[in-house]
C-alpha cells in the first residue's frame, strides 16, 4: 500500500513537470519574437540580445507566481525584459569601464559590422540616430515607435508618469529627426 502512494505521488511530480515545461514551451512560442526584437533594438548584437533573452525567459518562469493580473502579460514580460536590458548594459559599461558615450559609439559600430542587419543606408542612418539618445529615451521610442506600445502600458513597464513618456517621446523624435537631416546633408 505504501509503495503504490509513493509511486501516484510520483506520477504527480512527473505529471505536473511535464505541465510546467509545456505551459514554458507555449510561453516561449508566444513570446519569444517579439520580447527578441525588443531586446535586440536595446542591446543591438545579436549574441547580447540572444543572452538577454534567456535571462529574462528564465526571470519570467521563476517569477511567474508573483504576476498578479494587474497588466497584460506581454506588458509585465516586457517589464522584465527591458529591465533585464538596462541591468545587462550597465554591467556592460561597468566591466569595461565605458562611458554612456563610449559604449552607444561602440553600439554604432556593431550596427555597421552587424551581418544579421539586413537594412539599407536611410535605414542604418535611422537607427544610429535612435543609439544618440539618452538610454531611457531610446527605449521610449522604441517601445512606441516599433512597439506601437500604448502611453498607459509603457508607463507600467518603466514606472513612469505618462505625461514624462509623452515629452519624452515627443524629444526622441526631434532628435531624430535632427540627426537624420544632418547626416543626409552631409
Amino acid at each position: 500500500m505504501e509503495a503504490a502512494k509513493h509511486f501516484n505521488m510520483g506520477m504527480r511530480a512527473i505529471s505536473n513537470k511535464q505541465r510546467e515545461e509545456e505551459q514554458f514551451a507555449e510561453l516561449l512560442e508566444t513570446y519569444h519574437d517579439r520580447v527578441y526584437a525588443l531586446i535586440r533594438r536595446i542591446v543591438i548584437d545579436h549574441d547580447d540580445a540572444a543572452d538577454v533573452l534567456q535571462d529574462t525567459f528564465i526571470k519570467v518562469w521563476e517569477k511567474r507566481d508573483t504576476f498578479r493580473g494587474e497588466s497584460n502579460l506581454y506588458t509585465w514580460i516586457y517589464k522584465i525584459a527591458t529591465n533585464q536590458c538596462l541591468e545587462f548594459i550597465r554591467k556592460k559599461k561597468r566591466r569595461n569601464f565605458l562611458s554612456l558615450d563610449t559604449y552607444e559609439e561602440k553600439l554604432a559600430s556593431k550596427l555597421e559590422s552587424d551581418s544579421y542587419f539586413d537594412g539599407n543606408e536611410y535605414q542604418r542612418i535611422f537607427q544610429k540616430a535612435i543609439l544618440t539618445l539618452p538610454e531611457k529615451q531610446r527605449i521610449v521610442f522604441q517601445l512606441k515607435y516599433f512597439d506601437e506600445m500604448k502611453y498607459e502600458e509603457m508607463s507600467a513597464v518603466l514606472d513612469t508618469s505618462v505625461g514624462a513618456l509623452k515629452a519624452s517621446y515627443h524629444h526622441a523624435v526631434k532628435k531624430i529627426e535632427g540627426f537624420v537631416k544632418d547626416q543626409l546633408n552631409h
